[in-house]
């Protein structure tokens, strides 16, 4: 377990599980949902060399030859890359390393926590090194809802487009505007054409404010404990959907006081 401290926040990394914060406090109020017998819901974790569910866990390279993904944790699609359950090498100064296994071999990620007087800075680069596999990064952030200090945690977040999925939640290629009614109901739903913020307000405490360049966003608010917000340089299934991803993605989280 890593641990880095500023003035106001403090992290706990757990290098082999995933490189995950373990623990992010604020002023000394825990913004981290525990793990509670589920890999896949617990933690801040990286989405790594791939986002959310690729159909089938099949993935193709440039010359159209097929690899099998494993699919261990939503079969029978695979999900949110390999990160998340593999051990990472600290290389000091708030980064890590993960050195990708087949069919990414030669593939690695490089991921940066940087803490600030009033928030985080989490980064991601991909380095190909010669692998010619389709790829995504993407961050996955369970918000706990309940700090201590608040009712409960309100989100905000709104975009224009919102991606048509399957009933078992793979995306479908089709972008439609979302409706209100979209926008109320428990969502695990990717959207683009954000304006690149969300915020959830616990009342009376805190204002957790998220900023990114990123170009689709993962929102799930089905969890009775944690609320997950997921920028992402793609979509799930994006390489399916003829969409690839930037190899450098960024998101600031930061913390106000709410009066």
């Amino acid at each position: 377990m890593l641990n880095i401290d500023g003035d106001q926040i403090s992290i706990a990394i757990d290098l082999d599980q995933g490189a995950r914060l373990a623990s992010l406090q604020w002023r000394d109020m825990e913004f981290v949902t525990p793990f509670a017998g589920d890999v896949l819901n617990w933690g801040w974790y990286a989405m790594a060399p791939w986002v959310g569910r690729i159909k089938d866990g099949l993935i193709t390279n440039s010359r159209q030859d097929q690899f099998q993904l494993p699919t261990t944790f939503m079969p029978p699609h695979a999900i949110n890359g390999f990160g998340f359950f593999s051990s990472w090498q600290d290389l000091g100064s708030g980064k890590q390393l993960l050195e990708l296994p087949p069919p990414f071999a030669g593939a690695q990620v490089i991921q940066s926590f940087e803490v600030l007087d009033d928030g985080l800075r989490w980064s991601l680069e991909y380095e190909d090194n010669g692998c010619d596999l389709p790829f995504s990064l993407g961050f996955h952030p369970w918000i706990a809802r309940d700090i201590g200090k608040s009712e409960n945690a309100v989100l905000s977040f709104s975009a224009n487009q919102i991606l048509l999925c399957d009933s078992d939640y793979v995306p479908s290629g089709k972008f439609i505007k979302p409706t209100q009614s979209d926008m109320d109901k428990p969502l695990d739903d990717t959207f683009t054409q954000s304006s690149g913020v969300a915020e959830i307000v616990w009342a009376g405490a805190v204002r957790m404010r998220i900023e990114s360049d990123a170009p689709y966003w993962q929102i799930n608010t089905q969890d009775e404990t944690g609320i997950c917000i997921q920028p992402m340089s793609a979509p799930p299934n994006g390489h399916l959907l003829g969409i690839t991803g930037e190899p450098y993605i960024e998101a600031l989280f930061t913390f106000t006081e709410d009066f």
